[in-house]
Order: structure tokens, then sequence, then C-alpha cells
């Protein structure tokens, strides 16, 4: 479920030139130590994974308005249409999630999590993220071995597995996924460590994970940002 509407997430979030989600219903505090240096570095990785998710999108827009027009005006739609969609999907459907996921800007019930507060939530959050990891190491494990049945070096194209119209090999956009998964388990882990030290130094507002804000703090975040726009 935390996968559903990311993609209407990635573009929701507006992020800080420092890397706080200013227009989120979350914020990721900064510090100097070790973990929010690396919750630091990642994020430029995400931010470009991302980012080739949102230019899929763009491009499948006008991929669907030439084969639109030229199927109304020219009587000839877009020759592959359907293979172009289908070698795009993974990047559209999985390379934002660990941005996403760093913001916590994934499906959950926030209106539960919300109300609690100390080493309840900790033990809570970090409970999930570690449930999520679980299923993300065999997600990756499926998706690689998905992977390899199409991907050989003595076939054309290196392809055992290509689209039905026009032959697109398919092992580039099946690597994807395994790959966006592999960014997505560092972020959970860092994650978990986050949240395992919250828990067990009973800390208030721990770093490298995504805090819920209160809808006051909401709107004085937005309006700060706004402010700095100015």
């Amino acid at each position: 479920m935390f996968l559903t509407g990311h993609a209407l997430s990635i573009y929701a979030l507006s992020i800080h030139p420092e890397g706080d989600a200013m227009a989120s219903s979350s914020s990721v505090l900064q510090d100097d130590s070790w973990l929010s240096r690396a919750d630091r570095a990642l994020l430029p990785v995400e931010r470009v994974f991302a980012l080739l998710s949102g230019l899929a999108v763009f491009s499948l827009m006008f991929l669907a308005a030439y084969s639109v027009s030229g199927r109304k005006f020219l009587n000839q739609p877009l020759n592959g249409y359907v293979d172009y969609i289908e070698a795009a999907m993974p990047v559209i459907a999985f390379m934002g999630i660990s941005y996403v996921q760093r913001f916590g800007g994934h499906i959950r019930m926030d209106m539960i999590i919300g109300k609690m507060r100390g080493r309840v939530l900790w033990a809570l959050e970090f409970f999930t993220v570690t449930l999520i990891l679980v299923v993300i190491l065999a997600l990756i494990w499926g998706s690689w071995a998905h992977f390899d049945r199409s991907f050989d070096f003595s076939k054309p194209l290196w392809s055992r597995d290509s689209s039905i119209d026009i032959g697109i090999p398919m092992w580039p956009a099946k690597l994807l996924v395994p790959v966006a998964f592999s960014l997505l388990a560092v972020r959970l882990v860092l994650q978990m460590i986050g949240y395992g030290r919250a828990l067990i130094l009973g800390l208030e507002r721990p770093v490298a994970v995504p805090l819920i804000l209160t809808i006051e703090e909401q709107a004085m975040a937005e309006a700060a940002h706004l402010a700095e726009q100015e």
C-alpha cells in the first residue's frame, strides 16, 4: 500500500533548498551526525530518480497526444505506443518511491500515528519500517530474478524478451525495478536506525526520519517558504 499513489506525491512535495519538505505533512530534521549526513547524501540520488519518473510521465503525455492526433487527422497512430508505455511503466511506478519515502509521503494512517508520542510512536514506526524493508528485500530478489531471465549477452541486443509490436528489449525496464527497490532499501535502513536511536535514547525529534507536522506547523512552514520565495 505504501507504493500506491507515490506518483502523485512526487509533485505534491515542495522541496526547500536545504532538503526539507515544506509543503508536505512531514519534515525531516538535520544535524551534524553521521546519520543525518548519510540522509543528505542519499537525497540527491533520490531526487534524480524522482525526476526521471516525472519526465517519463511527461513524455507519455506527449506520446499520447501524438498518437491520438495521428489517429484523428492522419489515420496513423504512433507505432508501438503500447510498447513505449510498457517500457516506461517501471520508471513511472518505482523510480520515485525512495524519494517519497524520505518525506513520509506514502499513504499511511496519520490520524492514528499523529496522536502518538514518545517511545510508543518510535516503536510503531520502527516496526512498520522493518516490515516494509522485509517486503522490499523479497521484491529485490524476485525482480532481479525476473530481470535475469530476460538478459543474455549471447542474444541480439542482450535480450531474451522484447515487446510485441516493435520489439523493444525489456531487460532495461526490468533492471530498473531492483535498482529502485535497492535505493529504497537503503533509505529504509537509515530510517530504521533513526527510529531505533529515538526509541533507545528517548529522543523527541530525531533526525533523518519524517516527523508528522500539525496543521498549524504545516501552515507556518508554508508561509515561511512563500516568504523566502518573495
